[in-house]
């Protein structure tokens, strides 16, 4: 009886050895009790996808639920449109007119103006992130076919990342045509990216470099952030919706975050994104520490 309950013991001691949680385990706990504690301060549906880039650890909440992505799905028609480039079905050099059927209203300027547009196919790309304006983002719609976008990303292994309708179009919308994505698709997209993997890392970095030309103002995820860490991002925005895609270059710590709302009332707080972006940053700048939680180097 004693060799059995003495076996007993030092099985529950040795169970108990290797069930010990780390520190930055309790760190990852801490962070996204926090983040849930943000979220649950609002009256709206909020999901996230972080995943950092050193490691490949993820966080996530509600990263898989479909959210309505407005100008944030520009991102996927961009990446259409340089994939059909490499395969020489157009040059990204070529000049194309901006026809009226494809002059919308909403962000952007071509709609104001007042003599006919001819651009490049790569200057509509740089309007459709720029500034995303939504009359160079139908021109590039009607370029590669709405159908194209939502098979390259289904190709992909995003079988959730749709283009379903051209930009300001509301009968689309109100027959639930929407452009969507997840959390969790659309952080692996940036990450895709970012490896240089979409297609070969020439046009990748080339990609995530019209992203980091946008205007920073515009970011809310840059509010949670120092200032002087780059980002690419995108954000789009309508009606009881927002959503933001980026890349955050923290020094020897990049990562990406999706972070997505919809069902948004005045009730909404606005600094929700701002603030999980702050706490998913602080939380990747503690993972810069070595093992005992030393920084060597508290610089961003």
């Amino acid at each position: 009886m004693k060799k059995i309950l003495f076996l007993i013991s030092f099985c529950i001691i040795q169970i108990t050895a290797f069930a010990q949680i780390t520190a930055r385990e309790i760190l990852k706990q801490k962070t996204e009790a926090d983040l849930k504690g943000i979220i649950n301060s609002s009256p709206s549906l909020t999901g996230l996808m972080a995943i950092d880039l050193t490691s490949g650890e993820t966080i996530g909440i509600n990263s898989d639920l479909i959210f309505t992505q407005a100008s944030a799905i520009k991102i996927p028609i961009l990446m259409e449109v340089y994939k059909q480039a490499h395969e020489k079905k157009f040059g990204l050099t070529d000049i194309k007119p901006l026809m009226p059927i494809n002059t919308v209203a909403g962000s952007g300027i071509l709609n104001v103006m007042t003599d006919p547009v001819n651009l490049s196919i790569r200057n509509y790309c740089m309007l459709m992130i720029g500034l995303s304006d939504n009359s160079a983002t139908n021109m590039l719609i009607e370029l590669v076919g709405i159908k194209n976008v939502s098979n390259t990303m289904l190709s992909l292994g995003f079988s959730n990342t749709k283009l379903q309708r051209k930009m300001i179009d509301q009968p689309a919308s109100l027959r639930n045509e929407e452009n969507i994505s997840t959390p969790a698709e659309a952080a692996k997209i940036l990450k895709l990216l970012f490896d240089g993997k979409f297609i070969d890392a020439t046009i990748s970095s080339e990609i995530v470099s019209m992203l980091q030309k946008n205007p920073i103002e515009n970011s809310k995820i840059a509010v949670g952030v120092p200032g002087n860490v780059k980002i690419a991002f995108k954000t789009g925005g309508m009606g009881g919706v927002s959503t933001e895609w980026a890349v955050v270059y923290l020094k020897n710590r990049p990562y990406v975050l999706a972070i997505m709302e919809n069902y948004k009332t005045s009730a909404t707080p606005t600094t929700i994104i701002s603030s999980i972006s702050k706490r998913v940053f602080d939380y990747y700048s503690m993972m810069k520490a070595t093992k005992y939680g030393v920084l060597l180097e508290i610089n961003y």
